[in-house]
């Protein structure tokens, strides 16, 4: 394969640790944060790895020649994920990961602990949201496979998958920092939403 080339696959239990490696080698707003962390799994546990465990269906990865280089993981319904993951997925976590010291000032707070506060406090999808877009979705891309077609095509085949589930709705959220996912989104199809603190996309399937 040339470079940035790659093919869509759907996801595999053996892929769990690349879902988990990419995660942090995009998690500070699409760049490397590996050098953010003390515990480099912290991002992967919120923000991939209960979707490939949880929800597989709607898991896909985009495979070149050197490996798993980037993945998209979604929820059919986010509030049905969102109790299955309190009850199957962050009891665990929470004992292995405490809350930031109560006295210490959250913009004191390391990289670690503002996840670990996340693991106690998990954000909880609103209904006005829900009603119209009940899915929701992560995608990451390693740089190799970036800005190759590779993002669009992922979103098209989970966009496929949820179709054929029933959901008529998908949504997602952006940071503010990151500079170019938004273009990205729009370029797409994704209709930007009102929201306070961060990008919100909406996009409905039927």
């Amino acid at each position: 394969m040339d470079r940035g080339e790659s093919r869509i696959r759907p996801y595999h239990p053996g892929d769990l640790a690349a879902l988990y490696r990419i995660c942090l080698l995009t998690g500070d707003n699409g760049q490397d944060a590996t050098s953010l962390y003390r515990d480099g799994t912290l991002l992967g546990h919120v923000y991939a790895a209960p979707y490939g465990l949880f929800e597989p269906s709607l898991a896909f990865v985009a495979e070149d020649e050197t490996g798993v280089g980037g993945y998209i993981v979604g929820a059919l319904d986010s509030h049905a994920f969102e109790k299955r993951l309190e009850r199957d997925w962050w009891p665990r976590l929470r004992s292995r990961y405490p809350e930031p010291p109560s006295d210490v000032p959250e913009h004191q707070w390391t990289a670690d602990q503002h996840v670990a506060y996340r693991i106690h406090h998990p954000r909880h999808t609103p209904d006005e949201l829900t009603g119209r877009y009940p899915s929701h979705l992560h995608i990451n891309l390693a740089p190799r496979l970036q800005a190759s077609g590779n993002g669009s095509r992922l979103v098209k085949t989970l966009i496929g998958a949820l179709r054929a589930q029933g959901s008529r709705g998908l949504h997602l959220h952006v940071n503010l920092g990151n500079q170019h996912a938004p273009g990205f989104y729009r370029h797409i199809g994704f209709a930007e939403l009102p929201a306070t603190g961060v990008h919100l996309f909406g996009m409905k399937l039927r």
